[in-house]
């Protein structure tokens, strides 16, 4: 397990305090997903929930060392947990799951393709390999433009994706231009129904980094500590000029791929080895091991998660939907939308 307990910016080290900033946003987005995931059983959420139960450790790590306003981030459907972390409001992910007109999508689309690209969160494309792509199209704007001094963007993506041709072109493409990318895939073992061994031949992904001339780095994502301090050192790598970082983290979803899926075809070995660890629950364990915490301070937390995100789930259920009569039907980040939100 990674040392967290000093601060040291040769090697990388995390702060007790930077692994409890973390562990915040993972105990916020599954209180969130458990809850999205009953109204969703109740028939009140149109389209599929795919939650990150399992992957949170991963999904925090990366995006609480980012900045909001300054990087890309561009999260996937099981990133709640980075979406809280870079600073989304768990009222729009609230109203973007119950359809609310006051979303940032408005209402308009499937409530796990939000975004804001006027915060640096392009809006999820469901080719999940396409979402290099348009991060690293932003990355290269910047630099057009003279504005890419610190800045890094992140891209995540799962163990499916890292199939698609997609993929392969824009690391390519990110490579020779040595773009300050940094991406992240979700090793979770299976890409729906598909296991690893049916995806790719290759004894490991993270050996695919050197066919692009990239740096690769495995972190075990059941292990919040693994996982800001690989994270850390791939951004730190990324923005000083080094090019591309690629991290993949190993861990197994602890849950169908989506709420609709009873994942029945995941062997009962992997689901008890150290794969199917709860990362949520060994992080609580370690703030307490350590004496960062105790059981009171981990409820008091427990507590306040479920106080916001009832209170979110509930506002959002009271608001209406777009009127197809009434509604601007603009697009949401059009010139005209652009310094404007949705009334609060």
């Amino acid at each position: 397990m990674a040392d967290v307990s000093t601060q040291n910016t040769d090697t990388g080290m995390i702060t007790p305090e930077a692994f409890k900033d973390a562990f915040r946003w993972m105990v916020l987005a599954r209180t969130f997903e458990d809850k999205i995931s009953s109204v969703y059983r109740a028939g009140k959420i149109v389209g599929g929930v795919y939650v990150g139960r399992g992957q949170e450790a991963f999904s925090a790590a990366l995006a609480v060392q980012l900045n909001r306003g300054k990087d890309v981030y561009a999260p996937l459907i099981r990133d709640m947990a980075g979406r809280a972390a870079f600073g989304e409001p768990i009222i729009d992910a609230a109203r973007t799951y119950l359809g609310s007109a006051k979303g940032s999508m408005r209402g308009r689309d499937g409530n796990i393709h939000r975004g804001s690209p006027r915060d640096g969160v392009p809006a999820m494309i469901s080719h999940l390999g396409a979402m290099i792509s348009v991060v690293s199209g932003m990355l290269f704007a910047r630099r057009l433009r003279g504005q890419l001094d610190d800045c890094v963007g992140a891209a995540c993506i799962g163990d499916g994706a890292t199939s698609t041709g997609s993929v392969h072109e824009a690391l390519n493409m990110a490579s020779i231009e040595k773009l300050p990318l940094v991406v992240a895939i979700a090793n979770n073992q299976f890409a729906y129904s598909t296991p690893n061994s049916r995806q790719f031949a290759c004894k490991d992904l993270v050996d695919r980094a050197i066919g692009y001339g990239i740096e690769g780095t495995n972190v075990d994502g059941t292990d919040l500590a693994d996982c800001l301090q690989g994270f850390h050192k791939a951004l730190s790598r990324a923005k000083s000029g080094k090019g591309p970082q690629l991290v993949v983290g190993k861990m197994l979803r602890l849950s169908g791929h989506g709420e609709h899926d009873d994942s029945h075809y995941i062997p009962e070995e992997i689901r008890s080895s150290g794969l199917g660890k709860d990362c949520l629950a060994m992080a609580r364990e370690r703030i307490i091991a350590e004496g960062w915490g105790n059981e009171g301070s981990c409820q008091e937390l427990e507590e306040k998660a479920t106080k916001e995100v009832e209170d979110a789930i509930l506002q959002a259920d009271g608001e209406d939907p777009p009127d197809p009569y009434t509604h601007d039907w603009n697009a949401c980040f059009s010139e005209r939308f652009r310094d404007t939100q949705p009334d609060q």
